[in-house]
């Protein structure tokens, strides 16, 4: 095995997500709480958080079409990191919870430009040392920073400094992203090489089962709760202090990652019947977190990361075997817009539920995940 070799930049490009999620989910651990202190309502969070994944979502159906057409996927993921990591720092900033709102969506809007093109090269890295495993490699290591992200922002809190030199201390781990994503585009110019092969499939149009499995993620991404309303009623219901609410976080990021490698394990092994045990074990978690004591919290919260890392591992990995690969960028485009789309619907509707009744929010969270696994079921048995 070379340096150059499919696994050493699956690696890498893992290094880059560690720093990159190390910035902005350090940041995310404490945007419901500093939203609520600037003064927003839990209306106004569910909004952000929504729109945020929406954009960050929506947007990757134009820079996916872009990614395939250009194959300038390394253009593209340099502009994305850049708005991605550099929005968090400014978040020191601001002083009104509009601006803060403003740069919220800038950073999912960063997001949104890079990912297609990064799932991309990944997927042609993956090929053929198992795209379970290798989605669940980078997950993992993506999920590392994820952990210490927050961390770092609960530190900063027990030295007793606050919200703003919180988000200005993230401004370290975003420069180290930067630098290693430049030092993979000098050692790895043309990860498409790693597919052999692929320029001479012709071009095909999406199966049956790639749209019966967006309908059933978009279902999953309308009742998935995102951690900045779970973060605002933490805050809210003082069930928790301000300095565990970030620790809480941290939590779930580290389940994230290591339910990532194995679920990319059992996914190589039984394909979507992993996908579908992921959902149910995720089921439990907004029940446990919203309705429990300290104990079912920090319960529900580990469920609530294994949901999540089933998201960003093997979820996208099934993208790269129902896609032709010369459609993969707009592939993951498509899945990630209507994915995005059902996300912001279902957590602007989340925010207001938890307004007018949390148990309505429970329900709603749970039927709308549960209602997923037949179109799953249905995909499993024909792909």
């Amino acid at each position: 095995m070379t340096y150059k070799s499919p696994l050493y930049f699956v690696i890498l490009l893992g290094l880059v997500s560690l720093f990159s999620d190390m910035t902005y989910e350090g940041a995310r651990s404490i945007t419901g709480p500093y939203l609520f202190y600037l003064g927003a309502g839990a209306a106004v969070v569910g909004f952000a958080s929504g729109f945020g994944e929406f954009i960050g979502y929506g947007l990757r159906l134009f820079s996916g079409w872009l990614a395939d057409k250009t194959k300038k996927y390394w253009g593209l993921m340099f502009i994305g990191y850049a708005l991605n990591l550099l929005s968090v720092p400014a978040l020191a900033l601001v002083n009104s919870w509009g601006l803060a709102v403003l740069l919220i969506i800038l950073e999912r809007t960063g997001k949104a430009l890079r990912t297609p093109a990064r799932d991309t090269l990944l997927s042609y890295a993956t090929f053929k040392m198992g795209r379970g495993l290798g989605f669940g490699i980078h997950e993992a290591m993506d999920q590392i920073g994820a952990f210490v992200g927050p961390l770092i922002v609960a530190l900063v809190f027990y030295l007793k400094m606050g919200y703003k030199p919180a988000f200005l201390v993230l401004l370290i781990p975003a420069l180290i992203a930067l630098s290693l994503l430049t030092f993979a585009r000098i050692i790895y110019p043309a990860p498409q090489k790693f597919e052999k092969g692929f320029l001479e499939l012709e071009t095909k149009g999406f199966s049956k089962s790639f749209w019966w499995y967006l309908l059933g993620m978009c279902l999953v991404g309308a009742g998935f709760v995102d951690f900045p309303l779970i973060g605002y009623h933490l805050e809210k219901t003082s069930i928790l202090s301000k300095d565990w609410i970030p620790i809480l976080y941290a939590l779930a990021m580290g389940v994230d990652a290591f339910s990532a490698i194995f679920l990319g394990l059992l996914f190589d092994r039984i394909g979507l019947k992993a996908v579908i045990l992921a959902i149910i074990l995720s089921l439990g978690a907004i029940p446990l977190t919203f309705l429990g004591g300290i104990i079912l919290i920090f319960l529900g919260m580990i469920l609530w990361g294994i949901g999540l890392g089933a998201q960003e591992s093997i979820m996208r990995a099934v993208i790269a075997q129902l896609v032709p690969i010369e459609k993969r960028g707009v592939g993951y485009g498509i899945f990630n817009t209507f994915f995005g789309l059902f996300w912001f619907v279902g957590s602007f509707l989340l925010g207001f539920l938890y307004d007018f009744s949390i148990l309505a929010l429970v329900a709603f969270s749970v039927t709308f995940q549960a209602l997923s696994i037949p179109f799953i079921l249905k995909v499993a048995k024909t792909a």
